[in-house]
């Protein structure tokens, strides 16, 4: 009888194997495709071992795209080995298999995907009964992080529902790729063919990609369609010749034009002789301050990085694409230098918070960099507080699967071998992290309102303010970057062609005029020294870059420039953290969409425009972001046990052959 005596651990791939060895002091016996010594035995996946089989293999008949066997919807799913990796999928069977394995560990990627990979290559190899199944779930790749993973791993049965959502999503992604493409490009293929001018063409559609092209399509021809619109905003300036400053004008219920026709918006007037002849009627009266708001203002760094906000980060500072990001980050979790990459978190635990000092103490010994040393040793010197516990950066109510993406305050041993853009997305995380132990930045800001009396009743208001930095606080390390881009709203609808800082002249004034604001008081008559008329016009929304797309994809279709804001809405978004930047990648490579290199914005191509154009007359729900985060938010509720599996399958089902019905039906 064989003594049951091993360990075995499986992971998603060879170099994460190796730091699991590492931890657990496995550097003997070496053998072809994994490794063992006298407790453990540590194999590895090479990513995706087994895959979904293509209809055909269901059926040969199959292959063909024909209306009669549409839509193909298996009652029992077929899968089978890539046959690229059939090799290592040999030897992870064989192990799985052996009699002298007691606990197997799977230490997949620690995500919805990673429990995927694992667990079809456990369907597919049938382990050894007698093992127990343990589930390794880690939030870094450091020593310390594997041995509590280890230690603390739990029965792989409560993972069982987030490995159900997995299985799901995946089946989803297939028949509705499968089955509308297929449909589609019978119906509409030929239509395609004539006007890309090719003599055959084939539409690809997908849950995830065809909601995407659509938000690029309609968002390239809202900028096509926009027609911009002139206006004349009146400014006041007051005050006397040494010592003036300017106001914005805007119509009240008090004012003479209120609700008139010949106005553009509250703001301006349709026309520059209207505007002439308002500023005409001004003249020789008087003007009051009639409310003066004297205040101090902080502002927190913000939260810290998920990856969709790392990634918006990395193509405004860097010009990349969301996926090279990922992949930087990834390698960046792989050498122990942050934790992990996939994640929509953006706090941190309460645990986690507790020991966050081994964190910061691992950078003040490691990082060599002098400017992080600087922020540190400043830290040290103002004993800036570490305890987060009641901050809003530390919330268990907003984590999932990992928390917000920081430095481990280890692994410096491989920072000097790595390229010169992640060490400079590594700074960026580090930076975004050291933020928050910062005090807030403060500002002196006052608020004005003039009133220019017309008569007894009518009045003209004009408004300005004033802001001055008092203390840095966080913004010492988090210079602002591309200000003109952070608006207090969406870039859905139109909005001033001047952006933040050229309204500033005028709206707020600098802090050199905050002095002059200073000195003024509540009741003040002040002298009008002149008026003059500004030309502004609206501007049509801007496009996406392949870093907002993802933002946008988060917020299911809605592109939320605040990032405060971002936050609080926040709900179920389109795709997932670790699927969004290839769901991109994957329009460009098909040629949906044009991502230019330098820039990093993305437009339609053509042949994209007119897969658009075939989903919007065919199944234009396909294009709406609410329905596929509402299906998103189906496998989410799957994962947390909020609803079963066969309930998601019959509302798909359901939702495929209504589909086909009407479609059919149509022809």
């Amino acid at each position: 009888m064989i003594e049951l005596s091993k360990k075995l651990i499986i992971t998603e791939k060879p170099s994460v194997a190796m730091e699991f060895a590492k931890a657990l002091k496995i550097t003997t016996n070496r053998k072809n495709g994994y490794l063992e010594s006298n407790d453990w035995i540590i194999t590895w996946c090479v990513g995706h071992l087994v895959t979904m089989s293509y209809p055909e293999k269901y059926d040969e008949k199959l292959k063909f795209w024909r209306l009669d066997t549409l839509p193909f919807i298996p009652e029992e799913w077929k899968y089978e080995i890539i046959p690229q990796v059939q090799n290592q999928f040999n030897i992870v069977q064989q192990l799985l298999q052996r009699e002298d394995v007691e606990e197997i560990y799977n230490a997949g990627d620690s995500g919805r995907e990673g429990e995927y990979i694992q667990r079809l290559v456990f369907m597919m190899a049938k382990p050894n009964p007698k093992a127990k199944m343990k589930r390794v779930w880690i939030d870094s790749q450091t020593e310390e992080e594997i041995l509590r993973g280890i230690r603390e791993a739990k029965d792989m049965s409560e993972y069982d529902s987030l490995s159900d959502s997995a299985y799901l999503r995946a089946k989803e992604d297939y028949l509705i790729g499968i089955n509308f493409s297929r449909l589609l490009s019978i119906i509409f293929g030929r239509r395609l063919a004539q006007n890309i001018h090719e003599d055959r063409a084939s539409i690809s559609v997908g849950r995830v990609m065809t909601c995407v092209l659509g938000m690029v399509v309609s968002r390239e021809r809202e900028i096509r369609n926009f027609v911009k619109t002139k206006y004349y905003k009146i400014i006041g300036e007051f005050g006397e010749e040494q010592a003036s400053f300017k106001a914005d004008w805007k119509a009240t219920e008090k004012s003479t034009v209120w609700e008139s026709p010949k106005l553009y918006n509250e703001t301006g007037f349709k026309k520059e002789k209207d505007a002439k002849e308002f500023i005409v009627s001004l003249s020789n009266k008087k003007a009051v301050i009639t409310e003066l708001k004297k205040s101090k203002q902080k502002e927190n760094a913000p939260l810290l990085f998920n990856l969709a906000e790392i990634q918006n980060e990395c193509t405004k500072r860097f010009k990349i694409k969301p996926d090279e990001t990922l992949e930087i980050i990834q390698n960046l979790y792989e050498k122990k230098l942050v934790t992990y990459p996939r994640t929509d978190a953006r706090v941190l635990s309460t645990a986690v918070s507790k020991e966050i000092n081994k964190n910061l103490n691992g950078i003040a010994k490691g990082c060599k960099n002098e400017e992080i040393q600087g922020y540190i040793k400043k830290m040290v010197e103002e004993k800036y507080s570490t305890n987060l516990a009641k901050t809003k950066y530390v919330n268990d109510s907003k984590i999932t699967d990992h928390y917000a993406i920081i430095p481990t305050g280890q692994g410096y041993e491989n920072f000097n071998g790595l390229p010169q853009l992640q060490k400079d997305i590594y700074l960026v995380i580090v930076k975004r992290f050291l933020a928050i132990f910062y005090p807030p930045a403060e500002y002196n800001k006052i608020q004005l309102t003039i009133e220019v009396e017309m008569d007894k009743e009518k009045k003209e208001t004009f408004t300005t303010s004033g802001r001055v930095c008092i203390n840095q606080g966080f913004l010492e390390i988090l210079k602002p970057v591309d200000k003109e881009n952070k608006k207090k709203k969406s870039t859905n609808g139109e909005q001033d062609v001047e952006n933040k800082e050229e309204e500033n002249k005028n709206s707020e004034n600098k802090s050199a005029d905050l002095e002059i604001l200073k000195k003024l008081k509540k009741g003040q008559e002040v002298f009008i020294k002149n008026f003059e008329i500004k030309e502004a016009e609206t501007s049509p929304p801007n496009r996406y870059n392949s870093g907002s797309i993802i933002l946008a994809m988060e917020n299911a279709g809605k592109l939320i420039e605040e990032e405060e804001l971002r936050e609080q809405i926040k709900g179920a978004g389109i795709g997932t953290s670790a699927t969004r930047g290839e769901i991109i990648k994957k329009l460009e490579k098909i040629n949906y969409i044009e991502i230019n290199n330098k820039t990093q914005i993305i437009t339609p191509s053509q042949k994209g425009e007119y897969i658009y154009d075939i989903v919007m007359q065919s199944m234009p729900d396909m294009l709406n972001p609410k329905l596929t985060a509402s299906w998103e938010k189906g496998l989410d509720m799957v994962a947390k046990k909020e609803i079963k599996p066969e309930e998601f399958m019959t509302k798909l089902e359901n939702y495929i052959n209504s589909k086909f019905n009407k479609l059919v039906v149509k022809m």
